[in-house]
């Protein structure tokens, strides 16, 4: 075991380093939240995706706010020597530290969610320590996936359908404006990006399951979406990535009928673009996210994710909730940011939006420190000059 000081290294939207003590910091602050929801009896849960995001602030929320017992699946990285873990993983050595203390029920698997022999390894644990499951929170966001059926490895892409894509954007390496064609994708793109971020996975996990026995009467799904304004509509909903969701919602109804006789529901709740790892890699999208926030703020109805998962719960899935849903049947808990309000200062800022006006026009700062905070830096209250260790235990 080694202390050794970690400074950040990032390329892009990419962070090479993380800081244990700040991701435990930020787990800190979520469960603080989480703690003030008037929840409790949502009994177990699954969560599938559960180190960082959406995934992370549902563990959180269930566990802590909710009081869940919970199994986790995540793909992370540990600390070992000197070269530090990856952030998933110690935000996770710190709700399992948090839960240990506070007596929850708490058991995280690392490996591939794709795989079958991950799937087997839950159901193991299920049938030994949890039983049935009353709710699957989905939320793996992946670039790269290999179908257990065939073995192929699909990797997804970013592009627009029909024809390419020009737009502005913002270059995170020199913070400056930019223009960015992207080309149009190929039927293979297309085919490729469903496999990866489609809902076949979903199903997947839910048939192991119920193959299994595992869930429990009632028993209540959920996988994670978005959906955007129309300045980010062709590079999201209109292109590869919509054809996914739209995939994710056609899964959603075929659970539902699946689930129907144990009175259980498969929802897709739409959730609020927030920085996060994967938004930050999708061309246009930190430019826009850099203008919500600061709309968002000046309104005093910006949430992080922590505050989207007590929300959600809160008010549609807590025990004796039923889901608000919207004309396709999804749960919009993005509705704040897509006030008619909200999106026509956003679609007024755009255009006047250059270099030199980021952080007046926009809050492009904001950004830039969420996104190092997501990696455990820039914390308040964190003294980065002094020696962490590296090693944590998901206890």
């Amino acid at each position: 075991m080694a202390k050794v000081v970690i400074n950040p290294r990032i390329r892009g939207f990419i962070c090479l380093t993380s800081h244990p003590e700040g991701c435990a910091a930020n787990v800190r602050r979520q469960v603080a939240l989480a703690k003030k929801a008037p929840g409790s009896g949502l009994g177990t849960v699954l969560v599938i995706g559960s180190s960082a995001g959406y995934g992370l602030a549902s563990l959180i929320t269930t566990v802590f706010g909710f009081g869940a017992k919970a199994i986790s699946v995540c793909f992370e990285r540990p600390g070992a020597g000197e070269k530090p873990g990856s952030a998933g993983w110690y935000n996770l050595a710190e709700v399992h530290r948090l839960a240990k203390a506070e007596g929850c029920q708490l058991e995280t698997i690392n490996a591939d969610a794709y795989a079958t022999a991950t799937k087997q390894q839950v159901v193991a644990a299920l049938k030994a320590r949890f039983g049935k499951v009353d709710l699957v929170v989905y939320s793996l966001a992946s670039p790269k996936r290999s179908d257990p059926t065939t073995g192929t490895t699909y990797s997804s892409t970013l592009k627009p359908i029909g024809r390419p894509y020009t737009s502005a954007s913002v270059n995170l390496d020199t913070d400056q404006i930019v223009q960015i064609t992207l080309p149009a994708a190929s039927d293979a793109d297309i085919a490729s990006t469903v496999k990866v971020m489609g809902g076949e996975d979903w199903g997947y996990w839910i048939q192991a399951l119920q193959d299994a026995d595992l869930l429990a009467p009632g028993c209540r799904t959920v996988a994670y979406s978005y959906i955007g304004p129309q300045v980010t509509h062709a590079i999201y909903t209109a292109g590869t990535i919509g054809r996914a969701k739209a995939d994710l919602e056609r899964t959603a109804a075929v659970l539902t009928t699946r689930l129907a006789p144990l009175g259980g529901h498969a929802y897709v709740s739409v959730n609020k673009a927030l920085v996060t790892q994967a938004s930050s890699a999708i061309p246009v999208v930190p430019l826009y996210i850099s203008l919500l926030y600061k709309v968002m703020k000046e309104r005093g109805t910006h949430e992080g994710t922590i505050e989207q998962m007590v929300r959600l719960f809160t008010g549609h899935l807590a025990p004796g909730r039923t889901p608000v849903l919207d004309a396709e049947g999804r749960i919009r808990v993005d509705d704040w940011e897509m006030d008619a309000g909200v999106q026509a200062e956003i679609a007024a800022l755009w255009p006047q939006i250059t270099s030199a006006t980021l952080d007046t026009l926009g809050d492009y700062a904001g950004f830039k420190r969420e996104f190092r905070q997501l990696f455990g830096f820039e914390v308040p209250g964190i003294d980065y000059l002094v020696p962490v260790e590296v090693e944590a235990p998901l206890v």
